[in-house]
């Protein structure tokens, strides 16, 4: 994660870190014409570094690898108003970046986390102006009050959406996954990165690219899904929207930072942080390559490493990982940033020492450029390089990273926003918009029997809407608080009105008695208050003509597990609480039911499959949850998301992905299933759709050949819709066991009522290779299968030969 918030000290107090920062004053050379060529903006960006890398005394170099959170107070008035005068007396040195400068952290100062955030160390996090004004002014300190006048970084969340007071909230990523449309990915991170160069951040802690094969795990809404091609393809528009193709950094774009890597989305119990208990070729083929991809095709400068360990090695001491392959295999020139106290954690949880100098050691020996959130062990870096146990060329190295982001960024340049105009560029009108449309195309229709959706409002005398979360309505972990959620509620009941038809809502069953995603403690709703609850919904929906239900998840039921006293990982895959007896009970009414799933995580919801006359996965959906359930519940919208993950039947199916070896699922004793409830890339739609079998423009190809496959798909429907034609590759035969299927490619597309479109695919040596025994990615000769189709189970073939 990136807001481990734990109970744990922060081992260097301010004072000693002021002492381990003091300046060690020398003189700084002149360029022949008097002006440092660092200042120089014609000058290329390598020469600038170099020049001020030759400036820094070593103190100057340690403090460009540390940030400030917890301790915010060492900078700030205790009104949490920036303080130059406090700065310097603390950081003679300067500083590298500001963790989150939106948050409030270090109101009161503080050696430990609580998790309860802003309702217990201060207030609401800073609006947009005032994030600016902050900003403008750590700036300004950092420019005009620093020896040598290096800007800051400013870092803060962006996971669907900038994480801050006011800002568009977007739906989560699993549920852009869902959209399977990448160019509106980008247009979403687009918009995220203008709201946060509007307040003066500079660089995101997303996306986060991790590929999710354990839904037990509470992160896995925060990914993109089961497959390495989606996570690649979405994590790509991502970068594409924050940050642009090309460098440098224009001025309504942010750097990004990929997270987290690797092996993080299949740990050791379906728990956050568990071991990766994952072989090499596994990581290679499913694990890398988003990262792989992100670093090779768009210009990333950060890289964040995982929690966990891979074969006994902590990702944050794993020089094989982040030098060997992330610079030496794949060419990375950015930095990496330390997960929020991750360096110290090789000590609280790795256990592989008990000194903050040895985790230091091991982090920048390891490949670790700046730790994160706040200087901990890395404010030894000093003393460590004299005394011989890091060398100042690693020390180097690192600064030079971080120094090439900041002039890539144009920081030298301007590192100011605008307070004037920061909270007119929040949430604008054409973000909203964008929000909806993103909620619209994220849904996915999982069952419609009958063809009771959408629903004809002029039908309906009177809809029963049912579900704590229909009214208090969920938008997933790492959120702060929007303008406005558009509740389940607030959409339908606009739709009522709108359409003449009477709307009765009930509470009908409580999840947790709260939904605070950074509080401790998780308290589930008695039982008996359920059933009051749940007699009461009986009642309302008697009287109605259809019902909705609003089950589901919610921020506190599955989310990141960052200390073992805030769990967020579950053994089950069930709906928790007495949302099935709300369910059952309302079946038994045998009236036309919807069921509205809002969640993280990809539930065993076999009741509702079987039961429910309509099936819809949202997701969170962000802002606009209300308005888009509205629209695609009445037809507005016409549902074309597909699934990102394979959904279990029950827990003990697990792993479920799709792309699973030839000997797995044999089954088992006295179940005989062994297919998902819903499969990976399922989805229907309220048209219908005909895809041919595919014909290649070559069915014999050489090793280092491409070739073209096209198929013709047909909206043999009444009514305008999208599909997402999905192309599949299975290697026949090989020197190693290869996947039944691999996704390779997909394309969303919309079509009119009998409306025909070609679409065309591209198969390159990249879709075909595979890590032979020697460990090499090689295209072997043989037969191929491709495979297209709307969803991994409903394909036609074609067969490819490589000689």
């Amino acid at each position: 994660m990136t807001t481990t918030l734990t109970r744990r000290t922060l081992g260097v107090s301010l004072a000693a870190l002021g002492a381990a920062m003091a300046p060690v004053v020398r003189a700084a050379p002149k360029a022949a014409d008097g002006k440092a060529l660092y200042k120089d903006p014609a000058q290329p960006v390598d020469a600038r570094v170099k020049d001020l890398l030759s400036r820094m005394t070593l103190e100057e170099k340690a403090a460009q690898l540390i940030g400030i959170w917890l301790t915010k107070a060492a900078i700030q008035t205790p009104t949490g108003d920036f303080s130059p005068e406090t700065a310097s007396k603390n950081f003679p040195n300067g500083l590298g970046q500001i963790s989150r400068p939106t948050d409030r952290r270090g109101l009161k100062p503080t050696t430990e986390v609580n998790a309860a955030a802003g309702a217990e160390d201060g207030s609401v996090g800073r609006n947009a102006p005032q994030t600016a004004k902050y900003v403008n002014a750590a700036q300004k300190w950092a420019m005009d009050s620093t020896r040598l006048g290096i800007p800051m970084l400013m870092h803060d969340e962006a996971l669907h959406g900038y994480v801050a007071r006011d800002a568009t909230s977007f739906p989560q990523s699993i549920a852009l996954a869902s959209t399977f449309d990448p160019e509106l990915v980008e247009q979403v991170f687009s918009a995220a990165a203008k709201e946060m160069r509007a307040r003066g951040s500079n660089i995101a802690l997303a996306p986060v690219v991790d590929v999710a094969r354990d839904p037990r795990w509470g992160r896995i809404e925060e990914t993109y899904g089961e497959d390495p091609h989606v996570c690649a393809e979405m994590g790509l528009a991502a970068i594409r929207g924050f940050q642009g193709k090309t460098l440098p950094l224009a001025p309504d774009k942010v750097f990004v930072t990929l997270k987290h890597m690797t092996g993080h989305g299949q740990p050791e119990n379906g728990t956050n942080v568990g071991p990766a208990q994952i072989a090499e070729r596994t990581l290679r083929e499913n694990f890398f390559p988003p990262f792989e991809r992100a670093v090779k095709e768009l210009p990333v400068r950060s890289v964040m490493p995982s929690y966990n360990e891979i074969d006994g090695v902590p990702s944050h001491a794993n020089r094989w990982l982040l030098t060997d392959i992330l610079r030496g295999e794949w060419g990375f020139e950015g930095a990496t940033m330390s997960d929020y106290f991750a360096i110290k954690e090789i000590i609280t949880r790795h256990k592989l020492t008990d000194q903050l100098a040895d985790t230091a050691v091991m982090a920048m020996n390891a490949g670790v450029d700046v730790e994160l959130p706040d200087g901990e062990a890395y404010v030894l870096l000093p003393q460590l390089v004299r005394s011989g146990r890091i060398p100042e060329a690693a020390v180097d190295a690192a600064v030079a990273r971080v120094l090439k982001i900041k002039f890539e960024g144009g920081l030298f340049e301007n590192p100011y926003a605008d307070e004037k105009t920061a909270d007119a560029k929040t949430a604008t009108p054409q973000a909203v918009a964008l929000a909806r449309e993103a909620a619209r195309k994220a849904v996915v229709l999982l069952k419609n029997d009958k063809g009771l959706l959408p629903l004809d409002g002029k039908k309906i005398k009177r809809l029963a809407l049912l579900g704590t979360h229909a009214k208090d309505t969920p938008i997933g972990g790492y959120s702060d608080e929007p303008r406005h959620v558009v509740s389940v509620l607030e959409g339908l009941s606009a739709e009522a009105k709108a359409q003449g038809f009477a709307l009765d809502y009930a509470e009908a069953v409580r999840i947790t008695e709260k939904r605070v995603w950074a509080a401790d403690e998780v308290k589930l709703v008695d039982p008996a208050v359920n059933a009051r609850l749940i007699a009461e919904a009986v009642e309302v929906a008697k009287k109605a003509d259809v019902v909705v239900m609003v089950l589901g998840d919610n921020e506190q039921t599955s989310r990141e597990a960052w200390a073992d006293n805030h769990l967020g990982d579950r053994d089950s895959l069930d709906l928790v609480g007495q949302q099935n007896d709300l369910a059952r009970a309302i079946f038994a009414l045998g009236k036309p039911t919807v069921v509205l799933l809002l969640n993280g995580r990809p539930l065993s919801v076999n009741l509702l499959a079987e039961k429910a006359d309509a099936l819809v996965e949202g997701w969170y959906l962000g802002q606009e949850t209300g308005n888009a359930a509205a629209d695609v519940l009445f037809g507005r919208a016409n549902p074309g998301g597909k699934l990102p993950v394979s959904i279990a039947r029950d827990v003990g199916q697990l792993p479920i992905y799709y792309n699973r070896k030839p000997t797995a699922r044999r089954g088992y004793l006295f179940d005989r299933a062994t297919s998902p409830l819903y499969p990976f890339g399922f989805g229907l739609s309220y048209t219908s759709f005909d895809i041919s079998a595919p014909r290649l423009s070559k069915a014999r190809i050489g090793q280092g050949e491409s070739t073209t496959v096209s198929v013709e798909v047909t909206n043999t429907g009444k009514v305008a819709g999208d599909e997402v034609v999905q192309l599949y590759v299975h290697d026949e035969a090989a020197s190693v066991t290869r996947p039944v299927l691999e996704l390779k490619n997909f394309k969303r597309v919309t079509l009119a009522p009998g409306e025909k479109k070609t679409v065309t695919f591209e198969v390159k040596p990249s879709d075909l290779w595979m890590w032979n025994l020697e460990m090499k990615r090689v295209v072997e000769p043989g037969d191929f299968s491709i495979l297209v189709g709307p969803n991994s189970v409903d394909l036609k073939s074609a067969k490819l030969t490589v000689a």
